[in-house]
């Protein structure tokens, strides 16, 4: 096998965990392209094990992103969410599991954000890719010991509530489609039936389209937001797709994307809710999607 198809061979599972580590579809690209060219100049003879090794250099390339990102993050206009991706078609490696597809959820990606970047890279390699820490101290230049306690940290940080965040696709698909019949019939009191009573609802415009600088809490302000938006999109199509591992609506106006909506689903209901329209951020979906011939909404 030539280095070129064992290495796209290995570019699914490179990107994915690009993306966990960046929260960005266009950067992780650009890091995967970065390892590549290394991976391009190295001497095959020295590369024991593929996997690790472009493991190790595509971490490392997202460990020096990140410091600039969390500073171009802080200057960002109104609320930070990840650029979504399209994930049905395997695109961050398969999702078979409740955890693999918690790991690519707008929720999630927005949660690593509290890490510092070892912690984030510690946690991801760990939670998402099942490394062992002797593996995980390899790859970033610790020791195992270390690695054990900055992952410990990490879910110290994040307060995960696996048990609860973690829900069935079929049944947010569902929760889904009758938040969307009752915001398009404006029911109210229907749609905060649907909703946490704490339920938080976020907007990404980045000061370039229309957007709540702020988050909205509280399900009737969040059922009202939604019942005036849905009402005044009356020409923009509406289908439901599986994005960053879960349904989500996909909004399109004509032949261009318009924007998504993620859902946070605890217990049962609608906890929170991530709304992108930065069309910047919507640029890797939209070629996703025209790729895979995506059907117009109702």
């Amino acid at each position: 096998m030539d280095s070129a198809t064992e290495f796209e061979q290995l570019r699914p599972v490179m990107f994915g965990l690009a993306y966990r580590l960046l929260g960005s579809a266009a950067e992780a690209e650009d890091a995967v392209q970065d390892a590549y060219l290394k991976w391009a100049g190295a001497e095959r003879a020295s590369i024991g094990s593929p996997r690790a090794w472009l493991a190790k250099v595509v971490t490392n390339l997202c460990l020096n992103r990140l410091t600039s990102a969390r500073a171009q993050r802080e200057r960002y206009v109104g609320p930070w969410l990840p650029e979504p991706v399209l994930t049905s078609d395997d695109v961050l490696g398969p999702l078979e599991t409740a955890e693999q597809r918690d790991s690519v959820s707008l929720a999630m990606l927005v949660l690593l954000e509290q890490l510092g970047p070892v912690e984030r890279a510690v946690f991801v390699l760990k939670e998402a890719f099942a490394y062992s820490h002797r593996e995980i101290g390899a790859i970033l230049d610790i020791s195992e010991v270390n690695s054990r306690q900055l992952h410990s940290r990490a879910r110290r940080a994040l307060d995960r509530s696996d048990e609860r965040r973690v829900s069935n696709p079929r049944e947010v698909e569902k929760l889904v489609e009758s938040f969307l019949s009752a915001a398009r019939d404006g029911d109210l009191p229907a749609l905060e039936s649907l909703l946490t009573a704490e339920v938080t609802a976020w907007s990404d415009g980045g000061g370039k389209v229309t957007a709540a600088r702020r988050p909205v809490h509280g399900a009737t302000r969040v059922a009202r937001l939604y019942a005036g938006m849905f009402a005044s999109v009356a020409q923009v199509s509406i289908t439901i797709g599986e994005i960053n591992g879960g349904p989500a609506v996909i909004a399109t106006a004509g032949d261009a994307l318009f924007g998504i909506l993620g859902f946070e689903v605890v217990d049962g209901r609608i906890a929170g809710l991530r709304a992108v329209g930065n069309p910047d951020k919507l640029a890797y979906l939209s070629r996703q999607l025209s790729r895979s011939g995506w059907p117009a909404g109702s």
